[in-house]
């Protein structure tokens, strides 16, 4: 268990705190950022939401550093990233702030890519995270985020900024989906 992979699991050790932040109106108030009017709680959880985030590009440049990088850290960072990631895609439906359908297509791409990683495994074979990949992830990241906020400090100009990076992180998180099958359909070729 070597620092990187410590920094994962504390990753996914935030998943609950986030939820919990996001889930209960704890009557903190409401706070205005950058002329927009959230909840404390909203902003609170998108702060926690971004520091977890910030742990992937921790980890990883840690693990590249110092050559730490292992194949329990090659499958353990991208299962923090779709954990947290889906949690919070959820957690905006229930506020109302992205669409459903969305939010179904980012989950579903997700569970496929990860069953993909299953059968590899069961090959010996650890897929590590392509550029395309992290791509979707940062997209992914930075709408969340920004919706997190409600918009903020884009809601006071008049620009959807955060639904405008859904569109974009959905478009990423379809591409790099269809890139991982097609870069690995020899595993169903070769399947009895």
């Amino acid at each position: 268990m070597n620092l990187p992979n410590k920094i994962t699991i504390s990753r996914i050790l935030m998943i609950p705190v986030f939820i919990l932040i996001m889930s209960v109106d704890f009557g903190w108030g409401m706070v205005r950022v950058f002329g927009t009017d959230m909840p404390v709680e909203h902003l609170t959880g998108a702060l926690l939401f971004i520091v977890a985030s910030t742990t992937d590009w921790i980890d990883g440049y840690i693990a590249r550093k110092y050559n730490l990088v292992t194949n329990f850290g090659k499958f353990l960072d991208p299962l923090a990233d779709k954990l947290l990631v889906s949690a919070a895609l959820i957690i905006l439906v229930e506020l109302q702030l992205a669409p459903a359908w969305i939010v179904i297509a980012i989950i579903c791409r997700e569970f496929a890519v990860t069953g993909l990683r299953l059968i590899l495994a069961e090959t010996g074979e650890v897929v590590a995270a392509n550029m395309l990949g992290k791509i979707k992830t940062w997209t992914q990241i930075i709408a969340i985020a920004v919706l997190l906020l409600h918009n903020a400090p884009f809601e006071s100009m008049g620009i959807p900024f955060g639904d405008f990076m859904l569109w974009v992180a959905l478009f990423f998180t379809v591409w790099s989906g269809w890139d991982y099958f097609k870069l690995n359909k020899d595993v169903f070729k070769n399947s009895k």
